[in-house]
């Protein structure tokens, strides 16, 4: 017999969703609890879960967690980074940026950390990407780089070589990688983001 939560695939999903799986069930929220205690959800946040992936099929995007966990958030920093393959180190924690409140959450799937980024720059260089029927929102590679140096507090590219070595040697990124990117996305993070200085540097470089 079908389990029910397969239906769900990896999607995170809330108590009121798990307990209309059950309409037949009084103690919806008490058969949430049950699933839980068997394994067969596993709890996020209070409220939030997500299924296991033995029951579902598919495997657990972390990416499409931390889109859910906390919202509005898209995944950045060395996270984006690395999903793209442009930094060679793993990252064992899923960092997205948030128009709420800095905030860390620490959950069975691993650790998720959210940092604060002004509205006026939250929208730019954003990309949604579809697979296998769901979707999550992550930062663009270029936008992605803009975030981890505006917030790095002891990151600062006054010039080209200060540039070169935080690309190659910091964060290990290849310089082919590095000036196939988009320039206006550069162009307009200068405009209204953190650390206008060091974006500059690193559009010069990328026209040299």
């Amino acid at each position: 017999m079908n389990n029910v939560l397969s239906r769900l695939g990896n999607i995170p999903v809330t108590t009121p969703m798990l307990e209309s799986l059950y309409p037949h069930l009084k103690g919806g929220n008490q058969k949430v609890r049950l699933l839980e205690r068997d394994g067969e959800i596993i709890r996020l946040k209070r409220g939030l879960y997500v299924c296991n992936p033995e029951i579902t099929g598919k495997p657990l995007s972390t990416e499409l967690i931390a889109n859910h966990l906390y919202a509005p958030s898209y995944v950045s920093l060395s996270s984006a980074l690395r999903y793209y393959g442009l930094i060679p180190e793993a990252v064992y924690t899923t960092q997205s940026m948030t128009l709420k409140h800095s905030r860390d959450f620490d959950t069975p799937i691993g650790r998720f950390e959210y940092i604060y980024m002004p509205r006026e720059t939250f929208s730019i260089g954003l990309s949604s990407i579809k697979q296998d029927g769901y979707a999550f929102v992550i930062a663009t590679p270029e936008k992605a780089l803009c975030d981890l140096i505006a917030n790095s507090p002891n990151v600062n590219l006054r010039y080209l070589k200060d540039a070169e070595v935080y690309l190659a040697e910091d964060i290990r990124m290849e310089i082919e990688d590095f000036k196939q990117m988009n320039t206006s996305i550069f162009e307009k993070y200068i405009e209204i983001g953190k650390k206008a200085e060091s974006i500059k540097t690193l559009l010069r470089l990328m026209k040299k």
